[in-house]
């Protein structure tokens, strides 16, 4: 019920701009570790039926207790008992849920967890999970750092960041998700030989997946062009990818497996 209220009441404030949001105490009485968050977390104002959903649906698809408030001690989830022992895929930063729900559909052999912490985007993907039918998919609606403390290890037996936040600007390269601050995390809680897919359309992000994944334990499964030039048999293109396209920009589909312990620092 706690994520549903935190969603209900980011999207009930009124609207900031896309920028940092911290606590300026520098503290939290759950003990939670200082982090910055950089970007919106609520756009426009939700229609009654998405508020609906957000109230009525996202507390059944919690993975479990994952936020400090309800878990301060961090305990691991368990989401083998969540998804009957199916394999677990990750989506992070799902956007608006078309891809995650496509992928809960023809996967329901697997169970997928996606975190968002835009609320918009939960409220539009919650919508996607009614429509679908599909009994496979758990949401956490906030910053998927907080979902890594507390997944065990091992337990993602394949991941996807889809066209994260390009963060184009040199000074904030270091806000990007492709930084050891989320890859170290997400090596933890991913299986050996567990795939993770990278989407994006800007060159430097690119470069700098290529240069960063490889050293949290990954290898780039690319053997020729095509490799990252075509995408997965099984995508389903994004809105944020038609808007790339519409913009004549080329997307970039990178495959990575989890093959050994990431480089110390």
């Amino acid at each position: 019920m706690r994520g549903a209220a935190r969603a209900l009441r980011a999207a009930a404030a009124p609207a900031r701009p896309r920028a940092m949001i911290q606590d300026q105490s520098r503290s939290h009485p759950t003990g939670a570790p200082w982090r910055n968050f950089y970007g919106r977390i609520h756009g426009k104002a939700l229609k009654p039926n998405q508020r609906r959903w957000l109230e009525e649906d996202l507390p059944r698809l919690s993975p479990g207790p994952v936020a400090w408030d309800e878990n301060p001690k961090r305990l691991p989830l368990d989401p083998e008992a969540v998804f009957g022992g199916r394999p677990v895929w990750l989506e992070v930063g799902f956007g608006g849920g078309e891809h995650m729900v496509h992928q809960a559909a023809s996967n329901p052999e697997v169970g997928i967890i996606g975190a968002e912490p835009f609320v918009n985007g939960v409220a539009m993907a919650l919508g996607k999970v009614r429509k679908a039918g599909v009994g496979n998919v758990r949401i956490h609606a906030g910053d998927v750092r907080d979902l890594l403390d507390v997944l065990p290890e091992a337990s993602i037996a394949r991941a996807f960041v889809l066209y994260p936040d390009p963060w184009p600007k040199a000074r904030h390269h270091r806000r990007r998700f492709v930084t050891p601050e989320h890859l170290d995390p997400l090596a933890r809680v991913m299986a050996p030989g567990a795939d993770l897919r990278i989407a994006t359309d800007i060159p430097d992000y690119v470069r700098q997946t290529l240069e960063e994944v490889p050293r949290h334990g990954f290898d780039w499964l690319a053997e020729g062009p095509r490799d990252w030039r075509a995408p997965w048999d099984d995508w389903l293109p994004t809105r944020y990818e038609r808007k790339a396209l519409r913009e004549g920009r080329r997307p970039h589909y990178l495959t990575f497996r989890r093959v050994r312990p990431s480089q110390p620092a």
